[in-house]
């Protein structure tokens, strides 16, 4: 499902594996905090180095002993994340020294054979602190790498390294910039199942108790031959709702997932119908001017009466007008229902989203448009339309030439928005219609 060559991060909690993680991918991607087992899924980010590129997994912290439901499915992603791993960067803590729990994560990671993990001895800030590296030999490795991921030292020999043992028939240049769709709602509406479902796997941790999903977690997989990333979303509430540091860190990184991707869906729970929550997340895909598909999640807990679609339909209509463009889709991520049906509907708001129009068939477009419906005057003052062009794909941005951008009226503005996505078939994105002013007019 990757093409490139997978590398690992491996450690207890709390070694600042998720900090050499953002600082190796060049993004604070992932969340950062003091409390152990903040990262619970693993997390995705691309790596280039000397020409060749890698794809790192950040995991979170591998605990061998403990039995805590949460702990062991952590430690069963950290697994996942081994396996398909061609290298491992184990990480530990310099200043704490070593723990009995590196002692046994050692002894598993010797199954990956000779040359095949990277000892990295963290948070050495200053050469007076190598000398606490010294003890990590014990867990029979060659050579032990000195670094400080907060402060960004020692990374040159690691990366040096890294792409050494990779062997280069295993490193392959992208060949396109890959679709990238975010599964975003409030909390606890299946937004992890349904990336599961997806993938075909566990790619997530999914629990009953909201707040599950701490980070935006990034998964690179091909549907239909072509490049995705997947990413799932911490769920988000209502700013009076949310009252701890770390949770607020989980909405701001949901809401910086919409701003990059390029296709939201949208999650509402079946049985809830939709909340004014639901609307309120719609309103932030329409200010971030991304495309957009609607899963109606959960559809098998629904009493499926002959017009239950019809009135859920009527009911997203009445409550998401903004989103009157975005297509529905009813999915169940327990038993798969819609799952084709949803990928599709992305793959093609994703066309949509990317579409670039003709300047000719715009503008033969443009003055049937007008000539059907003239532009009122403002304050007796006439509005003089010139032509129309788009301006750039994602979304489809157009502009308009006019004597006075001020004197056109939202609702005509909104027309002609509406007649475009009628002409054009630009379902599923939004579209963006700005209007310029002419550089010689005459008012």
């Amino acid at each position: 499902m990757i093409s490139s060559p997978v590398v690992a991060i491996i450690g207890r909690p709390n070694v600042g594996k998720s900090t050499l993680f953002n600082r190796l991918v060049g993004r604070r991607q992932a969340i950062v905090d003091n409390e152990p087992g903040v990262t619970r899924d693993r997390q995705y980010g691309v790596v280039e180095w000397a020409g060749r590129r890698f794809t790192l997994v950040d995991t979170g912290g591998f605990d061998a002993f403990a039995e805590e439901e949460m702990t062991v499915r952590i430690r069963e992603q950290a697994a996942a994340a081994l396996g398909e791993a061609s290298l491992v960067l184990f990480v530990v803590d310099a200043l704490e020294g070593l723990n009995p729990l590196e002692v046994e994560l050692a002894r598993i990671l010797r199954a990956k054979g000779e040359g095949r993990v990277l000892l990295l001895a963290n948070k050495v800030d200053n050469p007076g602190r190598e000398e606490g590296i010294y003890d990590f030999y014990r867990l029979g490795v060659e050579r032990v790498f000195p670094v400080s991921a907060e402060h960004g030292l020692g990374f040159d020999d690691v990366l040096d390294a890294v792409v050494r043992i990779l062997p280069a028939g295993d490193v392959s240049e992208e060949k396109e910039r890959p679709l990238q769709a975010a599964i975003v709602g409030r909390p606890n509406v299946g937004k992890s199942s349904l990336v599961n479902a997806i993938l075909g796997e566990q790619r997530v941790i999914v629990d009953s108790t909201p707040g599950t999903t701490r980070d935006a977690v990034d998964t690179p997989f091909v549907f239909d031959g072509s490049p995705w990333v997947l990413i799932d979303t911490a769920g988000i509430r209502r700013r009076g709702k949310i009252d701890r540091t770390l949770e607020k860190y989980s909405v701001i990184r949901a809401r910086r997932a919409i701003e990059r991707t390029d296709v939201c869906v949208l999650a509402l729970d079946a049985e809830e119908m939709v909340t004014d929550q639901d609307a309120n997340i719609g309103g932030l895909i329409t200010e971030a001017e991304k495309g957009c598909v609607i899963a109606v999640n959960k559809w098998d807990l629904v009493d499926m009466g002959p017009r239950a679609g019809d009135e859920y339909k009527r009911k997203i209509a009445e409550s998401l007008k903004h989103l009157s463009w975005a297509p529905l889709v009813f999915t169940s991520a327990l038993t798969g229902r819609g799952i084709e049906k949803l990928l599709g509907a992305v793959s093609r708001a994703h066309v949509q989203f990317t579409r670039r129009i003709s300047t000719p068939d715009l503008n033969s477009f443009f003055r049937g448009a007008v000539r059907a419906y003239k532009p009122p005057t403002y304050k007796g003052k006439s509005v003089s339309l010139g032509y129309i062009t788009q301006e750039k794909t994602g979304p489809p941005t157009f502009a308009v030439l006019v004597n006075d951008p001020a004197r056109v009226h939202f609702t005509y503005r909104r027309y002609l928005v509406n007649r475009i996505r009628e002409e054009f078939g630009l379902e599923g994105t939004a579209v963006v219609l700005r209007f310029k002013a002419k550089k010689s007019s005459r008012c």
